[in-house]
């Protein structure tokens, strides 16, 4: 089979031998995989939930089960799934946990099964699990064109939340406003934070992605009993070889100033989907919860566009350059 690895900061493309699932594993034949942003940090070296190099990576995609192991029903192999794993999904096939391979969602393509479950998983987490959004609750949300954050505009929407947002074009503004947001503000002209604060007096709850001067606007409009989600850090740009890099790095890295969050009664969430992986019965309960919410209010996952399997790197380079609207896929069949 064909599958990317990661070889120090390379991926190279290479044939491999086929796997085999071992006791409660599947073989799943890959249509399509999504790309995280994580994968560009891995690729980087900046990741810390990665296994050792060489290794094959990819957390997310679709396809269909074509060999079961031992005490996992036969009856699973021509089953359509989507994958969330720690890696392994920049391939041809994938051998997964089979809990780790969920029934892909009928009315979705499986364009749209590949792009769920990474992005709404870590956008209801946030907004849902950890911030208990309230439809009272106006909602802020940075890097709002994105992955996770064009999820998060529609899960609170969805909701009657009054959603605000931010992005870094024009495009992705009209985007974020197209998609159900009251406004959304573009972080890269000069007067974005005081446009902000003219219309916003506070949030109720903040899922904050870019870091910077962004997180810091985004917690001077914290209110009262207001949550902040940090959720990401897209403005990271360490170069190891540059000792300028390092501090640009920590001086933009996203703080939590005790003091001023006690004068505000509120409070700093966040979340790491991956870690969770060891608490699957935690996990299905909460995907659940979220596949009945985006089924009853038909949301579906936005998605930009889908680039060959031999042009893994040329996707990671269309995100790392803050590119895409919604979700970025590779095409495996």
């Amino acid at each position: 089979m064909r599958a990317f690895v990661l070889e120090k900061k390379t991926l190279n493309l290479v044939e491999m031998p086929e796997q085999k699932p071992e006791e409660n594993e599947v073989l799943v034949q890959i249509e399509y995989i999504g790309i995280n942003y994580a994968d560009i940090l891995s690729r980087k070296g900046l990741y810390g939930w990665k296994p050792k190099r060489p290794y094959i990576p990819g957390m997310e995609a679709s396809g269909m089960i074509i060999e079961v192991g031992k005490n996992v029903p036969a009856e699973r192999i021509g089953q359509k799934v989507m994958i969330g794993t720690q890696n392994g999904c920049y391939a041809e096939r994938v051998v997964v946990p089979s809990y780790q391979a969920l029934v892909a969602i009928p009315h979705f393509t499986m364009q749209e099964n590949a792009a769920f479950l990474v992005t709404f998983m870590t956008a209801w987490i946030m907004l849902f699990e950890l911030a208990h959004l309230k439809s009272s609750d106006t909602v802020l949300i940075s890097a709002a064109a994105g992955g996770v954050g064009s999820a998060a505009v529609h899960l609170a929407c969805k909701l009657g939340c009054k959603v605000y947002g931010l992005a870094g074009s024009e495009e992705k503004v009209d985007f974020i406003k197209k998609s159900g947001a009251v406004n959304a503000f573009n972080y890269r002209q000069s007067d974005w934070a005081g446009l902000v604060r003219s219309e916003i007096h506070h949030a109720d709850v903040i899922l904050e992605f870019v870091g910077g001067d962004v997180y810091k606007t985004c917690f001077d409009l914290l209110g009262p009993f207001g949550r902040i989600g940090i959720a990401g850090f897209t403005s990271f740009n360490l170069k190891k070889w540059n000792p300028f890099s390092w501090y640009r790095t920590w001086r933009d890295m996203p703080r939590i100033p005790i003091a001023r969050l006690a004068k505000k009664t509120g409070s700093v969430l966040a979340s790491h989907l991956g870690y969770l992986l060891k608490e699957p019965e935690k996990l299905l309960e909460i995907y659940n919860r979220l596949v009945n919410y985006t089924t009853n209010y038909k949301i579906k996952p936005v998605i930009d566009r889908e680039f060959p399997f031999q042009d893994a790197l040329q996707a990671q380079k269309f995100i790392e350059q803050r590119n895409n609207i919604g979700k970025v896929l590779l095409k495996s069949l």
